[in-house]
């Protein structure tokens, strides 16, 4: 799934009400504060070259999908490279990370995406991958025992085989976790099997992961019992989430992840101070359930 930073509030146009995406509820259940600073706050976060990266390799699987299943080779994926890019910069997508197309860093780190692609085709053919959807964003909601929970997400390819069986995949362009160290991923992946279960009716038959730099496949299939009780961890990180947001009471959670944190500058946990907590997005601070 894509990669995405939190872009800064514009005041001049009405927030969102927030929801629940793989993302979000992984920065809540690792720093309730970042989530705040994330998802309420929308403080911006400098990208980094893996994150754009990613998005680069993401920007080019989709428009790589969008031609006939025959012209998706490796050829026209690295010719997709060059226009994808050009259209994250004009964005503003890469913040300041180069000094243009003539520094030498941009040259490797372009070539490290062209490799990034190159195992994407030695892990599967797009050609024979047919698509049901590509990037494309879901929304749907979880009635749990505590109340709506609204999910909301990107695929990436959610393929359709013979029969409508469905397949949910993933890219990762990140390195590859360490045997026990899955569970990140694999609930990024069970996140959205419940999701299009609840969004189409119907069960995908697989996840599946794929590390494109270390041209690694992890899939496996869930069951019923287990994403009901996935749908029920997610009911009670919303629930937790809804606790906090009336008084802004996102607290900070102190461990290893801190050391890589934007937000250390203004985190309690290392002596610093959060800007004034500025009310849940569409409530007017008010409860969360009544957003």
């Amino acid at each position: 799934m894509t990669v995405q930073q939190p872009p800064a509030a514009d005041p001049a146009v009405a927030p969102r009400p927030p929801a629940l995406s793989p993302s979000r509820a992984a920065d809540f259940r690792r720093c309730p504060l970042l989530y705040r600073f994330r998802a309420v706050d929308r403080l911006p976060e400098p990208p980094s070259k893996a994150q754009v990266r990613g998005t680069l390799v993401h920007a080019v699987l989709e428009r790589l999908f969008a031609l006939p299943a025959p012209d998706r080779t490796p050829e026209a994926a690295r010719a997709l490279l060059g226009p994808a890019w050009d259209e994250l910069d004009a964005a503003g997508a890469a913040g300041d990370l180069f000094d243009g197309a003539a520094d030498p860093a941009f040259a490797t780190w372009l070539d490290s995406a062209t490799a990034l692609l190159d195992t994407y085709f030695a892990l599967e053919d797009p050609a024979r991958v047919p698509a049901a959807a590509v990037e494309e964003r879901i929304e749907t909601v979880l009635h749990g025992a505590s109340g709506p929970v609204p999910l909301r997400g990107i695929l990436d390819p959610l393929d359709q085989g013979p029969g409508g069986a469905l397949r949910v995949v993933d890219y990762k362009t990140g390195a590859v976790p360490g045997e026990g160290f899955e569970g990140p991923a694999l609930f990024q992946l069970k996140f959205y099997a419940l999701a299009v279960l609840l969004a189409r009716g119907r069960m995908p038959e697989e996840l599946r992961l794929l590390y494109l730099s270390g041209g690694t496949a992890l899939s496996y299939r869930p069951d019923t019992d287990e994403l009901y009780r996935f749908a029920r961890l997610l009911d009670a990180v919303w629930a937790a989430i809804g606790r906090a947001a009336p008084d802004g009471d996102f607290r900070p959670n102190r461990g290893p992840a801190c050391r890589s944190c934007d937000h250390r500058a203004r985190c309690p946990a290392w002596d610093g101070t959060p800007p004034p907590y500025p009310g849940w997005p569409g409530s007017g601070g008010g409860p969360l359930r009544q957003a």
